[in-house]
């Protein structure tokens, strides 16, 4: 049977986010492919953070090169950075290795069950990260010009930026409509919650709410 590792991140600690879910899902793979979970490495750490600081992904690639791993598993290629150059470092350390990788949102692997490597799957990688990081800053630049227009709209007819807020007050829908536009677009296109979260920069917990107050 093929050894393999998990790798599991979450952005947030408590009770906010778990990698259960990750953990079940890929556990599952593997048992349905006769591989071996050796170990399962868990890491609660925010998306925007430098793979440089994600200590517990370099102590899984680094047990997975000296235990003759063969194969890494990740919920998502996101999983292994921030940026497409850090997502394409890790992966190239894997493969210069001999380690595999296997991403299940997108349903690659770096290497076929012979062993061989498909000359398109590099390719096919860095497309969808630069897709994915392309994605991520287009909604968040728009998300900040609607802030910024929000802010000056507020300024110019109240002298405040509408954006701090009284003890007891509570924002009215439409300026919530306006603040949350990306958000509440991406909440009604589907997007998980912790996808929109991340995509926004709005936490999970706002997302949640803004779900549940405006029935979507």
């Amino acid at each position: 049977m093929k050894k393999a590792v998990i790798y599991a991140r979450v952005s947030s600690t408590g009770d906010r986010q778990s990698t259960e879910r990750q953990v079940i899902d890929l556990t599952d793979y593997a048992n349905k492919n006769g591989m071996t979970i050796c170990k399962t490495f868990e890491e609660h750490i925010s998306g925007a953070k430098r793979n440089e600081e994600r200590a517990v992904l370099s102590e899984c690639i680094e047990y997975a090169i000296s235990n003759s791993i063969d194969v890494v598993l990740f919920s998502e290629l996101s999983r292994c950075g921030r940026a497409v150059w850090e997502v394409l470092d890790t992966i190239r350390t894997l493969k210069d290795n001999g380690i595999n990788a296997y991403f299940q949102k997108e349903g690659l692997s770096l290497f076929s069950d012979d062993g061989s490597e498909s000359m398109y799957i590099p390719v096919i990688l860095s497309v969808l990260c630069v897709c994915s990081q392309i994605e991520r800053e287009s909604i968040h630049y728009r998300l900040q010009s609607g802030r910024k227009v929000y802010v000056d709209k507020n300024l110019a007819e109240t002298g405040k930026s509408g954006l701090g807020r009284k003890v007891g007050y509570r924002k009215p829908i439409e300026k919530k409509k306006e603040e949350y536009k990306e958000v509440l677009k991406l909440l009604k296109a589907c997007y998980p919650i912790r996808k929109v979260a991340k995509l926004t920069d709005v936490s999970e917990s706002t997302v949640k709410r803004l779900k549940r107050e405006f029935c979507i």
